[in-house]
């Protein structure tokens, strides 16, 4: 791959060098077109070169995509992209990696491996598509298929309660979860830069749609005509306001968060939760992944943003210790230091 640098200085980037050559092959209409667009309107805009990006995949849909972007990259097995994005970021920290995933990829066959990366804060950028459905295996129930829906595996409804991703994360002790829409690139793009600038694992949920197998199962949060009383787009340092006049919002009582009107029983602007993204108790970022409509709107933005040291410092912080302490520096060293056991 050809390297990007001249005298010291960076060439600018465009989306097109990191556009393939491949045909992309998603049902006409699916999401991932437009999120695959977004993460390419991303890359150049984030200084880094452009062999030192790697993108990784297990199965699904979603997995498809490291064809589609003109970069480094893996295509792995079910459910093992996590394994493989940590021991790709292991052998080079410097290198950018991005998983790619899906609700079936990452959170059945996966889920170990996913909250553990999770749990080690290996600085590695998530994003996990959630249809809510197994897409390429043909409409399959998932982790995050709402109980009760009929498809291919239950024709009577599911009978499991479902996972919500951000609740994993940040019980996984996650220190960045965002969510954002299929629908929405303008949004995708403002949290997918954000989350490349977050040192340490960073999981970006994408509300996606799939056309075929579950079509529409978002629309309260994406329609035209529901879409205002059900999205809650958050931002670090502002009240947490949402409707389409933009007179609702969210309080704390007690320990549950409330749906309120401004202008109803005394309620203010002031009243309102005012959203901290940086704070380290997780108990309101806990809260606000775990809203879903219809009792309240689906909290959009940057949820939790933590800084903590990551995982593959830790580990090169470790091996260069044990470098400086041990009598062994070479391979000669270490078969010159003494018999290690006797055979008799």
């Amino acid at each position: 791959m050809e390297s990007k640098f001249m005298e010291n200085q960076i060439i600018q980037l465009t989306k097109e060098d990191f556009s393939s050559d491949q045909m992309v092959k998603w049902c006409p209409g699916c999401g991932d077109h437009a999120i695959l667009h977004s993460v390419e309107n991303v890359f150049p805009n984030l200084g880094i070169r452009k062999e030192d990006f790697v993108v990784v995949s297990g199965i699904g849909c979603s997995s498809r995509f490291p064809y589609y972007m003109n970069t480094y990259g893996m295509h792995g097995i079910h459910g093992r992209a996590a394994a493989l994005a940590t021991g790709v970021k292991l052998s080079n920290p410097s290198l950018s990696v991005w998983m790619i995933t899906g609700d079936g990829d990452c959170m059945a066959i996966g889920g170990n491996h996913f909250i553990h990366t999770v749990r080690r804060n290996i600085d590695i950028n998530i994003l996990l598509f959630n249809n809510k459905i197994y897409g390429l295996t043909k409409g399959q129930y998932s982790p995050t298929t709402p109980r009760g829906s009929k498809t291919k595996t239950s024709p009577q409804g599911t009978f499991e309660r479902p996972f919500n991703p951000g609740e994993l994360v940040i019980g996984s002790q996650g220190n960045f979860f965002a969510r954002t829409l299929d629908t929405n690139p303008k949004h995708m793009t403002a949290v997918f830069t954000e989350a490349a600038r977050h040192k340490g694992t960073s999981v970006v949920e994408i509300l996606q749609n799939c056309v075929i197998f579950f079509n529409k199962a978002h629309e309260l949060i994406t329609s035209r005509e529901t879409k205002d009383d059900n999205q809650l787009m958050i931002e670090h340092g502002k009240p947490l306001i949402f409707g389409k006049e933009k007179n609702k919002g969210i309080v704390l009582r007690g320990t549950s968060l409330e749906v309120v009107t401004i202008g109803e029983n005394g309620i203010t602007e002031s009243d309102l939760l005012v959203h901290n993204q940086y704070d380290p108790d997780p108990g309101i970022h806990m809260m606000l992944a775990r809203m879903m409509p219809p009792e309240y709107p689906v909290a959009l933005g940057i949820i939790r943003s933590v800084a903590a040291e990551t995982f593959e410092t830790i580990m090169m912080d470790s091996i260069i210790h044990e470098k400086e302490r041990s009598k062994i520096k070479t391979v000669d060293d270490m078969l010159n230091s003494g018999n290690t056991w006797v055979i008799e």
